[in-house]
């Protein structure tokens, strides 16, 4: 969709007409009907439950395409000093295009709960809206998920697990916009959490249609 089907250009940051929705070319002015649909984000911190209930959803929601950003990583997007831009942007562009389908998508990652990470991103535009979830346990509880984990994973180091507690209390004092919708697994069965995800998922797509 970047690449303009008049003049060939490439242009990531295309002017949106709500109207069509179209997209413009700046170059030429060309005007591509696209499909703008939401983007659903499933976050939380490592060890919160995110990854499981991501599996979990790919056998049971049919009316969204659900990825987990994992598989995209790479060592070239580990740029901290530039907050993994690139990163979120490759995402935002994939499931851009997957969406022309007309299934939104649901995408389960850590970073991607964060909403500073995505709403000033180029390819933003191209979402009609973004939802955002995020997963949240106890403390203790996430603590001892870590320290189970095999240890090829490398998430029992002290200093890993002090960081992902960080990184769930953040979800849990987070009070801006837009909103991030918690759900809490601390003592919840898998089937129920899911359930409650799907039911978000199923809300929001229903909204935005």
């Amino acid at each position: 969709m970047n690449v303009c089907f008049q003049c060939g250009m490439y242009h990531a940051d295309k002017v949106i007409d709500p109207s069509g929705p179209f997209a413009i070319c700046p170059d030429c002015g060309y005007r591509y009907l696209f499909q703008q649909l939401p983007l659903l984000i499933i976050s939380g911190a490592s060890g919160a439950g995110k990854s499981t209930i991501c599996h979990y959803l790919l056998r049971q929601d049919t009316q969204a395409v659900v990825l987990d950003c994992d598989i995209l990583w790479r060592p070239e997007f580990n740029a901290p000093d530039k907050n993994h831009r690139d990163f979120f942007e490759t995402w935002l562009r994939v499931c851009k295009n997957i969406s022309q389908s007309g299934r939104p998508v649901v995408l389960c990652g850590a970073g991607m709960g964060v909403p500073e990470n995505i709403e000033n991103c180029i390819e933003r535009r191209y979402f009609s809206k973004i939802y955002y979830l995020a997963l949240v346990c106890s403390d203790e509880t996430l603590s001892e998920r870590l320290q189970q984990r095999p240890a090829w994973r490398g998430t029992q180091n002290p200093t890993y697990i002090e960081e992902h507690i960080r990184f769930n209390r953040w979800f849990k004092e987070y009070d801006g916009q837009p909103v991030i919708k918690l759900v809490d697994t601390t003592n919840a069965i898998l089937e129920e959490t899911a359930s409650q995800v799907a039911a978000w998922i199923d809300e929001n797509i229903r909204s935005s249609v």
